[in-house]
């Protein structure tokens, strides 16, 4: 199974069980049923986004340095403006 076919299929199972403690099918506490099953959701978004941002900080915290990649852009640099001094414009 690929990636999006194993994550649709999480999202559905969660999704038809969610909607069978909503609607009441499984018998719940009043404050339970009233009270927690209504938020839910927003406590998912809620955790999906500090996840996310959890993510960010993780990988920039462990950002790391490329040293080949800066000689190499500055390789590509001094590339393009010898290129473009050889077509007559002047560059600083």
């Amino acid at each position: 199974m690929t990636k999006a076919t194993n994550t649709l299929t999480v999202f559905s199972i969660l999704s038809v069980l969610y909607l069978i403690f909503y609607l009441g099918f499984v018998p719940l506490s009043e404050k339970v049923q009233n009270e927690i099953i209504p938020v839910i959701p927003w406590w998912a978004l809620v955790c999906f986004g500090c996840h996310c941002l959890g993510n960010i900080g993780y990988a920039l915290f462990t950002f790391r340095d490329c040293p080949e990649a800066y000689h190499e852009l500055m390789t590509e640099i001094s590339q393009a403006k010898a290129d473009l001094r050889a077509k007559g414009m002047q560059i600083n």
